[in-house]
């Protein structure tokens, strides 16, 4: 696992969408950002990772719950392992409070379970497993050693985990996503639009029942993501890091932003991808000088990005650090997600077998 650390997943990606809000502010307007000193389209890093993780979970990955609901998770557990509805009711609320406090938490269905057996020995006493508000030393040891991200928490292992009141449960995360900003120059644009009253009774002669308008706008997104292998196999202990990395490429691929989905449909998937194994500083591009073109955005976004990848790598010399590359969306060497999945975690397979 050692021979990983400082090594890299580094994903390079342009996506193109028309007509779409795919991740609004607090007033409905899409995300935005000035970069370049222009106006760009924005997608926050938060909201494409809910996407990944959902995701992972159609592609059939047993992954954690984010919740604050820590204390139904637990009662369910301990009245699994043996307790009486009022004991685990007392011990889980107790327990809970201990993490919880007004954010959401990873819990995995291996450390609920974990910690039930361990409350069921000292028949679900409070005083047991909490003193002056805290986990005890023994508690604290238990969650963590029956921590079993491979198995059903892959999610946490790849986006970290902070209890601020449980400092040793924290989690590194693996994967850093950056906020997705269009390539070039954009504006919102507002839809005006009517909805019609069937009127049954025939009271209305004419016009509308309903006016409103919505923001919207289409653009070529350039996103970075970043997948610490180092830190992926010291979490999974190496257990499982060719799948996890297979699961996370293929996740990545599919994840679409779900704002307005059935009125504004937007789910197109890659354009391009540059996809590097690096080791040493994670580098991505800025697009500070907006793309102009009046022929699309993508191709001129596809010799942007390869010029400032290029320029990169002549730059960092020997401290650029590649192991291997891949460029997926290339016309004359087309490779499938499936190919590119493979070829990732081909490199990672060696390591997780001397684990």
């Amino acid at each position: 696992m050692n021979d990983l650390k400082g090594c890299r997943i580094e994903f390079h990606i342009l996506q193109s969408f028309p007509v779409t809000c795919l991740n609004r502010d607090d007033v409905g307007a899409p995300k935005s950002a000035v970069v370049g000193g222009v106006p760009r389209a924005r997608v926050s890093s938060q909201c494409w990772k809910r996407q990944v993780r959902l995701q992972l979970q159609q592609l059939g990955v047993k992954t954690a719950l984010r919740t604050k609901q820590v204390a139904e998770v637990l009662k369910r557990a301990c009245v699994e392992a043996g307790a009486a509805e009022e004991q685990a009711n007392t011990f889980s609320e107790a327990f809970a409070n201990t993490l919880v406090d007004d954010t959401l938490l990873f819990f995995s269905e291996s450390e609920a379970r974990a910690v039930a057996e361990a409350a069921l020995s000292g028949n679900f006493s409070v005083e047991a497993a909490i003193k002056k508000n805290t986990l005890t030393a023994e508690f604290k040891k238990i969650h963590k050693k029956y921590f079993h991200p491979a198995e059903d928490g892959l999610d946490i292992a790849l986006f970290g985990r902070m209890v601020a009141q449980a400092p040793e449960l924290n989690v590194a995360a693996a994967a850093s996503f950056a906020h997705a900003i269009s390539t070039h120059r954009a504006d919102s644009e507002v839809e005006f639009f009517t909805a019609l009253d069937d009127d049954p009774m025939g009271i209305i002669s004419q016009g509308s029942a309903h006016m409103g308008s919505l923001e919207f706008n289409s653009a070529t997104y350039y996103r970075y993501v970043s997948l610490d292998l180092g830190q992926l196999a010291c979490t999974l202990e190496g257990c499982g890091l060719a799948r996890a990395v297979s699961a996370f490429v293929k996740a990545l691929y599919l994840a679409v932003p779900s704002a307005r989905q059935t009125t504004q449909t937007g789910l197109h998937l890659w354009d391009y991808a540059r996809v590097l194994i690096r080791r040493g500083q994670g580098m991505q591009v800025s697009f500070d000088t907006p793309v102009r073109s009046q022929n699309g955005y993508l191709a001129p976004s596809i010799a942007a990005l390869d010029a400032a990848i290029a320029r990169q790598e002549k730059q960092a010399g020997s401290l650029y650090g590649k192991e291997a590359g891949f460029t997926f969306g290339r016309a004359d060497a087309e490779i499938s997600i499936d190919e590119l999945a493979e070829g990732l975690a081909a490199f990672v397979r060696p390591f997780e077998e001397k684990a």
